[in-house]
């Protein structure tokens, strides 16, 4: 089972994109984050086409996450729990039956927090914590669980290029990471940096010829409980996609497990 996530920066400006890049990598199950889509105007008939199921929590401009899936989605939720007055729309959670039993996988774009001396930090911060508590209750379930997304923080010094030019940046503040590890102690495993200590990106900018350059950091990640953990066959970033036409500033993040 190849679970996948992807920030992908406006669903309909790269709806081509995405089409695409279901073509070629086949993902089982997939979560975007950023589609900036209202439920209503998300583009889920092309994406039906190619055989998949589609779940949305969007907001209209801003944010919004979804989840696309080969097999049924089941006990879809909407939202983080922890703050009935946040309406953005940043959590969805589904339930996939395998013959081995249930999948189940979080899509989260968490805040970007920036600029620091704002409330946007704060915010972030909160917002980790409901993530950790709920992402805490969902161990104790003691299933197959993936918390996957735009997580929106640079772990370590490794995971950017240039770490000297984030010091300032909400996404590599003490706090923010410190937050991050305090997730991962809960019992979750970061995929991809458990798979491989190379220096490796899922995120360039526009500007300046990030790109290019390989100025990149690594904020989007795929997070493991232990009973996902055991079923790792491989871990990847399909960097490839970044220099499509059109592309988004992140690419795909993926994880292959023995779950079928």
């Amino acid at each position: 089972m190849k679970i996948a996530t992807w920030n992908i920066n406006g669903v309909k400006a790269r709806i081509d994109t995405l089409l695409a890049w279901l073509r070629e990598a086949s993902p089982d199950i997939v979560g975007l984050q950023e589609i900036k889509s209202v439920d209503e105007g998300f583009p889920r008939l092309e994406i039906e086409a190619l055989g998949y199921n589609v779940v949305t929590h969007g907001q209209k401009g801003f944010n919004g996450v979804a989840i696309l899936s080969k097999r049924p989605l089941e006990d879809v939720s909407r939202g983080l729990p922890g703050d009935p007055a946040d309406e953005q729309s940043r959590y969805i959670e589904a339930v996939v039956s395998t013959a081995g039993g249930v999948v189940r996988v979080g899509v989260l774009y968490l805040p970007n927090g920036n600029p620091l001396g704002t409330e946007k930090f704060p915010y972030k911060l909160a917002w980790m914590e409901r993530l950790k508590r709920h992402a805490q209750a969902r161990l104790e379930l003691e299933e197959p669980f993936l918390l996957i997304g735009d997580y929106n923080v640079i772990p370590d010094p490794i995971d950017a290029r240039s770490p000297a030019a984030w010091v300032n940046d909400a996404l590599f503040q003490p706090e923010s990471r410190a937050a991050f590890r305090a997730l991962l102690a809960c019992g979750f495993t970061d995929a991809l940096r458990a798979s491989t200590t190379a220096q490796v990106f899922t995120f360039w900018d526009y500007q300046a010829g990030c790109w290019q350059r390989n100025e990149g950091i690594r904020i989007d990640h795929i997070l493991t409980s232990p009973q996902a953990t055991d079923h790792i066959r491989a871990v990847g970033i399909d960097k490839h996609v970044r220099g499509w036409e059109k592309p988004s500033d992140h690419v795909p993040v993926f994880v292959d497990l023995d779950l079928d």
